[in-house]
């Protein structure tokens, strides 16, 4: 394509800001001003003028990050019901005599499962949860087992 006189005067417009920018020597500025006036397609222009910013170069402001102080606190993910429950049975097998403690193991492993499904939050509880269910349930298999032991060996 063919360069117009307002081409030729936007490349020089960019040299002369390389120059000022102190991109470009004064020798350089002469001959590539000589050769822009003298060019006569769009492409020799781009040639003269590839190795510059088109314009003067904006100063970016230094971006600082904004204190942890003024962000927002984040929003901790809800916690799961059935690993809250799986907890309160877990609790609950010292006043229930154990009796809560295959709720609190199948709701503590209920609960496991949708956390890692749904993210929800929850999966201490629901960990404490088995514990104390599992601890209940041993601690009525030991009991059950001195039963059967000493009623086989009572006459």
């Amino acid at each position: 394509m063919l360069a117009s006189h307002a081409d030729r005067e936007r490349a020089v417009d960019v040299l002369r800001a390389g120059f000022s920018e102190g991109r470009l020597q004064q020798a350089e500025l002469e001959k590539r001003v000589a050769r822009a006036y003298e060019a006569r397609t769009v492409g020799e222009l781009g040639l003269l003028v590839a190795d510059l910013p088109q314009g003067p170069m904006p100063v970016q402001p230094a971006v600082t990050p904004v204190p942890r102080t003024f962000l927002p606190a984040p929003v901790p993910p809800r916690n799961n019901g059935k690993a809250v429950g799986s907890l309160v049975c877990g609790i609950l097998t010292t006043m229930t005599a154990g009796l809560t403690g295959i709720p609190a193991v199948v709701l503590g492993h209920t609960a496991r499962s949708e956390i890692r499904r749904t993210g929800e939050g929850g999966d201490g509880f629901a960990v404490a949860g088995l514990i104390l269910g599992w601890l209940s349930i041993a601690g009525w298999a030991v009991f059950l087992l001195f039963v059967i032991v000493a009623a086989s060996t009572y006459p």
